[in-house]
């Protein structure tokens, strides 16, 4: 059996040592998390001395701010895209032909036939699949659909007792297009993360928003408890602290254009991007992407070796340091 390790951002430390240069001295800008991430307080000891509660109060407070109906908790997105092509037998699936590769890798395992396509080809070909699955806005193009044109190809899946899955790791910010306030629908699956926006990747948690019949079938592939007790109780309080998110999502509008602005003037090249990242595609990627590491600047080489993706730095130093990097590029 061979296994597949797919690479994503992130890998700091073997970034270190490939490059001999201390962990401590690098910006890291890889992974499309908000550098500024909500602030974790300090978390009660009763949530690392008792099993985790479901009904510790999460659920509502995730509803009220996802607008939706029901949701299951899981341990990030990653956990839901694995389980949910154990739910169908084997079937035709189209994925995006660039996005996060785990979608794919997911499927085949499970023994369905995946076809990566643009999104108009998907939209086009629509009646050739059982399942499709979106990522939107998509990771690392950029590429935001309309909520509406969405709608439509569910009405059409649905027809035929298919389904759409649409990955939302990074609708926070731009929620006016999220199909959460509909994802009750039957054969609708919406996949939000905790860890983009809010910056907390590390806590691994994520919702996954459909009809409660499919969530309770997810809830039994994954067991009990699969979200830990601390998971849950940070969830809870950062879910419910609208200030901070109002706040940060101004914030994040901002640095992003910042962002978009400084690459597109120094490499003289189209940038797109959305709230927590920016992708450009200059001639010789893999060089732009090795002479800023050669500088402690990590970005995400994209799979194809033909772009580059920029997380946002997290303050005025780094910005300035990242201008004067690109600068000698």
């Amino acid at each position: 059996m061979v296994v597949c390790v797919l690479s994503h951002g992130g890998g700091l430390i073997n970034a270190a040592k490939q490059f001999s240069i201390p962990i401590e001295q690098w910006i890291d800008l890889s992974t499309g998390i908000n550098p500024n991430g909500w602030p974790v307080p300090a978390i009660p000891a009763s949530s690392w001395a008792r099993l985790p509660e479901q009904n510790d109060g999460l659920i509502e407070v995730a509803k009220n701010y996802y607008h939706c109906q029901s949701l299951l908790p899981v341990a990030g997105s990653q956990a839901a895209i694995q389980v949910l092509p154990m739910l169908r037998a084997p079937c035709k699936v189209a994925i995006p032909k660039l996005g996060y590769t785990e979608h794919r890798k997911a499927w085949e395992q499970q023994g369905h036939e995946v076809v990566g396509l643009d999104t108009q080809s998907i939209f086009e070909q629509v009646d050739r699949f059982d399942v499709v699955v979106l990522i939107n806005p998509n990771n690392p193009t950029a590429e935001l659909i309309n909520k509406q044109d969405l709608l439509m190809l569910h009405k059409t899946l649905h027809k035929r007792a298919g389904w759409l899955i649409v990955d939302e790791a990074f609708m926070d910010v731009s929620s006016q297009q999220s199909l959460s306030d509909v994802s009750d629908q039957q054969g609708l699956f919406v996949l939000r993360s905790v860890g983009k926006f809010f910056g907390l990747a590390g806590i691994r948690a994520g919702f996954v928003l459909a009809e409660q019949s499919k969530l309770d079938q997810i809830e039994e592939q994954l067991g009990p408890w699969p979200v830990s007790g601390p998971t849950r109780w940070i969830c809870k309080q950062a879910l419910a602290d609208h200030v901070w998110q109002a706040s940060m999502r101004h914030q994040l509008v901002d640095q992003a254009q910042r962002l978009n602005q400084l690459i597109s003037s120094r490499l003289n090249i189209a940038v797109q991007g959305t709230a927590l990242f920016q992708t450009c595609y200059p001639p010789q990627a893999q060089t732009v992407y090795t002479q800023l590491a050669e500088q402690g600047i990590l970005t995400r080489l994209l799979d194809q070796k033909d772009g580059v993706r920029f997380g946002l730095p997290a303050d005025e130093a780094e910005f300035q340091r990242l201008e004067k990097a690109l600068s000698y590029l």
